[in-house]
């Protein structure tokens, strides 16, 4: 099984570790421990003291009762005994990839989008078509498109929802459509969904409760900002959850009593993060909308309410050589649009901590003016 460099982390992995204004992810500022553990006001002794008599083992393989509970009260019809805990999003993506792929199955995944949902199938030897969203249509794609892009062996339609660089959202009506496309051909849809829109006018139903083929991923990371937890889900029906059972045996064992425990106290306080993290995206919107009016280089199809923007630049060399030159003058770190095969973009990270937006906007402004000459 070959497969290619995972373009985002690679560049991740070198680049990370030397910025000053690290701009570039796409979770909501993370929480520190203290607090999150603070946040319903209990203290870490408090929080502590409960984990301290746990015993130190595998816990609960599918993740804990408490876990499953939480995670079902996300939807509208997946029962609890069908959440499977995951290493994260990405570990709900493998198993579900995974599971379902075969050679010469076919698969459409929208593109640019997160890499994993393309170059897992591919590597399995599945025949990849994309789904291309574009810049014109506000990062849409035609449903006209997909429909062309069906085939009769097409096993799997391959979203993210909200997507990863752009934050583009597919709203219900439209998912419901691409559902009509899917059932057509018994193609199941996979989504993930780790991009919550933090807007009450936005409605974005979670795949598995509009399709009894639909396969809903999710984690931790994005939207509850606390990335250091590696815990992520699959939902989905019965028959797909004894599926993926099986080959879960084969890819990971649980996540962890601790990660186990901190996941039950972020989901029971989902209310209380997401009221704090949707004052991040209200609040670091408007300051990228100010900057991108003020800033003659940057364009900007602005994202939904979600974490995660990709802006256009106006600049007269490649983007990655930007953002290696960006870094290394001014501590900026953007991820180019390269590593989602999109050149002259950048993916912004616009939700990190206010400051650090603030300032390093600050800086690529200062950075921009070196070609205005």
């Amino acid at each position: 099984m070959k497969i290619p460099s995972f373009g985002v982390e690679e560049w991740l992995n070198v680049w990370e570790n030397d910025a000053i204004y690290d701009i570039a992810g796409s979770s909501i500022a993370s929480f520190s421990l203290d607090e999150i553990i603070r946040i319903d006001g209990t203290t870490p002794e408090e929080f502590f003291n409960k984990l301290l008599d746990r015993k130190m083992n595998y816990g609960y393989i599918e993740g804990s009762l408490e876990f499953k509970e939480e995670v079902s009260k996300l939807y509208k019809t997946v029962d609890k005994d069908n959440i499977l805990q995951t290493n994260g999003a990405t570990g709900a993506n493998i198993l579900a990839l995974y599971s379902l792929i075969e050679p010469e199955d076919h698969v459409i995944s929208m593109h640019p989008s997160y890499q994993q949902l393309y170059d897992i199938p591919k590597s399995f030897g599945a025949e990849v078509d994309f789904w291309e969203i574009k810049e014109e249509n506000n990062w849409l794609p035609s449903l006209e498109d997909l429909k062309r892009l069906m085939k009769k062996n097409t096993k799997m339609i391959c979203l993210n929802n909200a997507n990863n660089p752009t934050g583009t959202i597919f709203e219900e009506d439209f998912l419901k459509e691409i559902v009509k496309i899917a059932k057509e051909y018994d193609a199941y849809i996979l989504v993930d969904e780790v991009y919550k829109p933090l807007d009450s006018n936005i409605s974005v139903p979670a795949i598995v409760d509009l399709y009894e083929k639909g396969i809903s991923t999710n984690s931790l990371s994005k939207t509850y900002s606390i990335p250091g937890v590696r815990v992520g889900w699959t939902a989905t029906n019965k028959e797909l959850a004894d599926i993926f059972r099986k080959y879960r045996d084969y890819t990971m064992i649980c996540a962890g009593v601790f990660d186990d425990f901190l996941a039950v106290h972020v989901l029971k306080n989902k209310e209380a993060v997401l009221k704090r993290n949707k004052e991040i995206v209200n609040t670091n919107l408007e300051i990228v909308k100010e900057w991108v009016k003020d800033e003659p280089r940057v364009s900007l199809v602005l994202p939904k309410h979600v974490s995660t923007s990709f802006i256009k630049l106006d600049i007269p060399i490649d983007v990655e050589t930007f953002c290696i030159q960006l870094l290394k003058e001014k501590g900026v770190l953007l991820v180019p649009g390269n590593r989602f095969d999109v050149e002259g973009h950048a993916r912004l990270g616009y939700c990190t901590h206010t400051e650090i937006l603030k300032k390093g906007l600050k800086e690529l402004s200062n950075y921009l003016r070196k070609f205005d000459n």
